[in-house]
């Protein structure tokens, strides 16, 4: 009625494809080099301290529930 099923194929991108294979078989070419660990041990350690850390300093410093315009958003 409204034409060939043929025309609705998709010709894939080899490029595409490569990348899809290598994100989903990462984990069988990784390996532990200096650079990793260190990349490792920022985003699962440092980053998180210091993001607790300004978490921990501010916290009850600011309020933002029922304030006016002109009214100071800080506690103390």
């Amino acid at each position: 009625m409204a034409g060939d099923l043929e025309h609705y194929k998709l010709a894939q991108d080899p490029a595409f494809v490569r990348l899809s294979n290598m994100t989903s078989n990462r984990y069988k070419y990784f390996r532990w080099t200096p650079r990793t660990a260190r990349i490792t041990l920022t985003y699962m350690v440092v980053v998180p301290a210091i993001v607790g850390y300004v978490a921990y300093k501010s916290d009850g410093k600011y309020n933002f529930r029922a304030k006016r315009k002109g009214d100071d958003m800080r506690e103390f």
